[in-house]
């Protein structure tokens, strides 16, 4: 775990950096070029062929999202604050009342006639509904897991702070971020035009975001495997300089993994959950459970690639990105501990919170730009969600880094969890027993079925 550690991925690591500068300049040309002027640096005769609307100055709707990044702020920091008291109430929360948020803000859509928008909620809220009834039964297990992992980085405070910077670095680029978007906003181009740009802006603040928490995702993991082996953060072995090292290889060596990770594993995280929830439901209706169970093994074979604990692999071993997916996905499978994982749903409870943040944050900005400029509220609000989600995210990371953590150590060896805590350690095999004893028990009737078929088959040449 200390042995001098190579440079993986370096490709990626020099296509985010690029990605980043170049995005800087055309963000501060885009804000440059409405501030306090209409058309300062004349990009508007690159655009007159598109010229549909009324422009305005950047300085109108840059405080738009200074509220957007502020209301953000406020919900990491105190979902951070109150993450060793509250934090499995506001989980609670997160799970239970976003169906009602999604459904809300769809009706508010379709009243003021932004029909894509209602459209898109209203499935939002269907698919939320839909998963949360489909695993039900598996969120007491959930919620244990995720008040352990709470427990695990209360206990760290180091880690913490860690969080609190990263905070202030993503909203220091989002300052920039927002400029060149409220720059776009601002432009004389139509609402087409607008909403391309918006868009392409909102996938460069995506993977940006997604890196920023990856990168806490590797340091904090880091250190909680460490502390972990050695038996404790008090324990003699330990040593002082835990969090420094994870900090110093995750924005090293092990950033151009961090870069290449954040591209994919997100959506397929997302769509893993949505394809195992719809599979558990669909009963013995034979040709909708073959194309969803085509999908699922699709799924299943980008997870062996694309999964979030790759990044705790990062953080000990420092191999590259396909490697450390790859090894994880194997240890859990020789362990069997993939049973327990894949029936854990925690990484999906803190996606809920994440989305939570992001929509209060999107409602705040999006009303008062109503109140204002009711044919821009949308695009306004939009935009501030995704800053919201990327700012609450951060916090959200510190736990979830916890959890796979915990899965990893388990899987490398049970006696570390044992140590650190029995009364989980017990719960957590007994879960994994009954788990394999499902899995054992389904095999055997699909199989029992597949002879049946069979035989009736032949009966029926016969």
């Amino acid at each position: 775990m200390e042995q001098t550690r190579r440079w993986h991925d370096v490709f990626w690591l020099g296509t985010f950096v690029i990605h980043l500068v170049g995005l800087g300049l055309v963000l501060g040309v885009l804000g440059l070029n409405r501030f306090k002027q209409k058309n300062r640096l004349d990009i508007d005769k690159y655009t007159y062929r598109f010229m549909e609307n009324e422009a305005g100055l950047t300085e109108d709707y840059w405080p738009l999202y200074a509220v957007a990044g502020g209301i953000g702020t406020a919900l990491g920091w105190s979902w951070l604050l109150l993450l060793g008291s509250r934090a499995t109430q506001m989980m609670k929360v997160s799970v239970h009342i976003l169906t009602t948020y999604l459904a809300v803000i769809s009706v508010l859509c379709f009243w003021a006639e932004q029909f894509f928008c209602g459209v898109a909620f209203a499935i939002g809220a269907t698919l939320q509904f839909l998963y949360v009834i489909s695993v039900i039964d598996r969120l007491p297990f959930t919620m244990l897991v995720l008040q352990k992992a709470v427990k695990m980085v209360w206990n760290l405070p180091e880690v913490m702070r860690v969080a609190y910077a990263f905070m202030l670095v993503v909203l220091l680029w989002m300052a920039l971020w927002s400029f060149g978007a409220a720059g776009v906003v601002a432009s004389s181009i139509g609402d087409g035009g607008r909403w391309w740009l918006l868009v392409v802006l909102s996938v460069s603040l995506f993977w940006t975001g997604a890196v920023l928490c990856n990168t806490v995702h590797v340091i904090v993991s880091g250190t909680v495997v460490r502390v972990t082996i050695h038996g404790g953060r008090e324990a003699e072995s330990n040593p002082a300089n835990s969090l420094m090292k994870s900090l110093q290889y995750a924005l090293t060596t092990s950033f151009g993994s961090i870069c290449y990770g954040s591209l994919f594993t997100a959506a397929i995280r997302t769509l893993r959950w949505e394809v195992r929830g719809i599979r558990s439901k669909i009963g013995n209706n034979e040709c909708l459970l073959c194309c969803v169970d085509f999908l699922f093994h699709l799924v299943e074979t980008l997870v062996r690639f694309f999964n979030k604990y790759a990044y705790v692999q990062i953080a000990v071993y420092g191999k590259s990105f396909n490697r450390s997916a790859r090894d994880a996905w194997e240890l859990f499978q020789s362990t069997g501990v993939e049973a327990i994982v894949a029936y854990d749903c925690s990484g999906a409870v803190l996606l809920m919170g994440t989305i939570f943040g992001g929509l209060i944050t999107g409602t705040c900005s999006g009303v008062w730009a109503w109140m204002k400029w009711n044919d821009r509220a949308f695009m306004i609000g939009l935009t501030s969600m995704l800053m919201g989600m990327v700012l609450v995210g951060i916090a959200m990371v510190v736990v979830e880094s916890a959890v796979t953590s915990i899965y990893i150590c388990y899987a490398e060896d049970p006696l570390l969890i044992q140590r650190w805590d029995t009364e989980f350690f017990n719960h957590m095999s007994e879960t994994l027993h009954q788990r394999l004893q499902h899995r054992s028990s389904r095999a055997r009737e699909v199989l029992t079925h597949n002879q049946l078929d069979s035989r009736i088959g032949e009966l029926s040449s016969i």
